[in-house]
């Protein structure tokens, strides 16, 4: 609870202060001209937050999933993402056990993200994002993304995002530890079963 509760905090209070602070002056959220996709954010240059242009703050509205993928699909995606907290929710209930400290925080953060990202479609009309890694990095030997961008990291995203990418990474491992832990179970098992079989047709011979 208290790594769900922190990182939607977090997120929610990012995109808040992204939003009233990086374009130099407080843009003002207009839901419904947000949701009929009239509203534009003013032009801004951004801001330089890590040397070697690793990192810049930049504003974008995101009427998509992550990275802005399937723009203009509110609903489906308000939809997916309710049954995604769902469906965290049941892991974290049913298939997780006391001592899953990992797994718990995993679902925590991905609890965290997917509530904050639905906070903004519901409530704003859009995603906030303001996170634009690499901006000014180019691909080499005149590579570029379909649409023609030609910068190493095209996308702007948030909080919520990262969140939910490392809860998931955080979940594979959880599984990967204890599919490892049930490989000697099994095949302890397996060779138990293998010895009574053996004594069984010793004792019939």
């Amino acid at each position: 609870m208290l790594v769900l509760v922190s990182g939607l905090w977090l997120d929610l209070a990012s995109k808040s202060w992204s939003f009233a602070v990086v374009a130099g002056e407080p843009v003002q959220l207009e839901y419904d001209e947000i949701v009929a996709g009239a509203f534009t954010i003013p032009w801004h240059e951004g801001q330089r937050v890590l040397p070697s242009d690793l990192l810049d703050f930049h504003l974008v509205l995101n009427r998509g999933a992550v990275f802005g993928i399937g723009q203009g699909r509110r609903a489906i995606f308000v939809g997916f993402t309710l049954i995604a907290v769902g469906v965290a929710v049941a892991v974290f209930g049913w298939w997780t056990q006391a001592r899953s400290h990992l797994a718990h925080v995993a679902i925590g953060l991905i609890l965290a993200g997917g509530l904050g990202n639905l906070y903004d479609r519901v409530v704003i009309g859009a995603v906030r994002d303001f996170l634009h890694m690499m901006p000014r990095w180019e691909l080499p030997l005149g590579l570029a993304w379909p649409g023609g961008t030609t910068e190493v990291f095209p996308w702007v995203f948030n909080v919520a995002d990262v969140l939910l990418l490392l809860g998931m990474t955080l979940l594979l491992i959880h599984v990967h530890f204890v599919d490892r832990k049930q490989e000697p179970v099994n095949s302890s098992d397996e060779d138990s079963s293998g010895s009574s079989s053996n004594v069984d047709a010793s004792k019939s011979a």
